[in-house]
């Protein structure tokens, strides 16, 4: 089964256009990310998903469970953050997340070890929220999503505010998840987290999605930036396989290198190389040579 299904999954607000006939499918066990810039529709996706909106047309399903009909059973069984999550500043951070606990109807089994792990003591959730600094709500945010041992985590922004350390926990929490079985969705705006961490992503422009691929593949076929310098005649570049944009000027070359290096290599391996600079492909060049080269499907 899979964790999340939709077909065709719409959403218009008058003649806004917010979601155009999303079709995915979210593995069990993985960590799924999506992926666009804002507007792209994101968000209504998400709270479409959740039951907090009803589709214009199409259909989806969580965990096995309807998104309109039966929303309210599906998220007692799933952990929610929202980008830019809202607190209430009279609560003690104790009082928030007991608050919380109760209206998923399931106890904080997974608190005590989230708090250790983000680092908020006994003493820290004594204090009102409205002290809180912007990491420290976001951590709050986080144990609230995760401290009911959800089967599905969906998670808009994550990391957002934390400091290097604490993503650095962060991470480690969501690894343990991944090792549980746990299923992840995972909303982003910074790509190399969602490089290191998710399994596949799917990129949406303009409410309409563009594609949905394995991380290692969508990688493996990104372009590389090289740079050379030699000593003496440059190599014969042209009509390798996977070279192009080859530019080369007082013994200084640059080219892009796509797919298998190993033809790229051979070929200079008979140049007096100097200097060589190969720029590993990320998921953000990818991220925007799909964003701005694709059509949406």
């Amino acid at each position: 089964m899979h964790a999340i299904h939709t077909a065709g999954l719409t959403k218009h607000f008058g003649a806004i256009h917010a979601l155009d006939s999303l079709s995915i499918d979210v593995r069990e066990g993985e960590t799924f990310g999506f992926l666009g810039p804002n507007g792209a529709g994101k968000s209504t996706t998400i709270r479409l998903l959740l039951g907090y909106l009803h589709p214009t047309s199409g259909h989806g399903r969580v965990l096995g469970l309807d998104i309109v009909n039966e929303s309210v059973a599906l998220r007692r069984r799933v952990g929610y953050l929202p980008g830019g999550i809202a607190l209430y500043d009279t609560l003690t951070g104790e009082q928030q997340l007991d608050y919380l606990a109760a209206l998923t109807g399931r106890p904080p089994s997974r608190r005590a070890e989230l708090c250790e792990e983000l680092e908020l003591s006994a003493g820290t959730l004594k204090r009102l929220v409205r002290d809180y600094s912007r990491g420290m709500r976001q951590k709050i945010g986080i144990v609230q999503a995760l401290q009911h041992d959800p089967d599905l985590a969906i998670l808009d922004e994550p990391s957002e505010g934390l400091d290097p350390l604490m993503q650095r926990a962060f991470y480690r929490i969501l690894d343990g998840l991944k090792a549980e079985g746990r299923t992840i969705f995972f909303s982003s705006h910074v790509l190399s987290e969602v490089q290191r961490v998710c399994d596949r992503v799917a990129i949406i422009r303009s409410g309409r999605l563009v594609l949905v691929e394995e991380v290692a593949s969508l990688l493996a076929r990104q372009q590389r930036n090289v740079s050379m310098r030699v000593d003496g005649s440059p190599p014969r570049l042209d009509g390798v396989a996977g070279v192009s944009r080859i530019e080369s000027l007082n013994g200084h070359l640059t080219c892009r290198v796509e797919g298998d290096i190993g033809p790229f290599l051979a070929a200079i391996t008979e140049a007096r190389v100097i200097d060589l600079t190969i720029e590993v492909a990320g998921l953000e060049e990818a991220f925007l040579e799909f964003y701005d080269g694709a059509e949406p499907t």
